[in-house]
């Protein structure tokens, strides 16, 4: 097989807030569109997470054939706005498998309708960020404190209780913003 290159494009620049986006799985198209916007929006990783709320129960061949499925999701979105770089997706795991990983470094964030601190302060000078997304119906009470534990801060995106995956695309947006990389 032979390729010839006509052309050299010139790749952009990948967003300065390096993202880990920790997504409480959700069903179907949902979770694609998450997937899709995320890769969109910049995400460096995505790690789907089964919570006590998660409505999609996935074993573990299904896990891994979901992680494909997302993985040709990333790369499609990469392919339609321009990014060089795949973001790293990882297999559906246990909130509690992660929670117990330990600490990367990256100031740690879990959406909370509840919380007092706007996501857009508790993020502002960050470099790196693992922000923490429940699924439909939220993280339990029990699941929230565990993420306490682990180190994330409770923040909020303002006065509504937004779906899962508009929570999602809606926080990696101030993210974004305020890293200077959407404008």
């Amino acid at each position: 097989m032979e390729v010839a290159l006509s052309a050299r494009v010139a790749a952009r620049p990948e967003s300065p807030l390096a993202v880990t986006l920790v997504q409480g799985i959700a069903r179907g198209e949902r979770m694609d569109f998450v997937v899709q916007k995320a890769t969109e929006l910049g995400i460096a990783r995505l790690v789907p997470v089964q919570a006590e709320r998660s409505v999609v129960r996935l074993e573990a061949g299904r896990a891994q054939r979901r992680q494909a499925h997302w993985y040709g999701v990333a790369i499609a979105a990469c392919e339609q706005c321009g990014r060089a770089r795949l973001p790293v997706v990882d297999e559906a795991q246990p909130l509690p498998g992660w929670l117990g990983q330990p600490p990367t470094g990256a100031l740690r964030l879990q959406l909370d309708p509840g919380a007092e601190q706007s996501l857009a302060s508790a993020a502002r000078g960050a470099d790196a960020v693992e922000l923490l997304v429940g699924p439909e119906g939220g993280l339990s009470p029990a699941e929230q404190a565990a993420a306490a534990a682990a180190g994330y801060r409770p923040c909020s995106l303002g006065p509504r209780i937004l779906r899962s995956e508009t929570a999602a695309i809606a926080a990696l947006v101030v993210l974004q913003a305020i890293s200077g990389d959407l404008r």
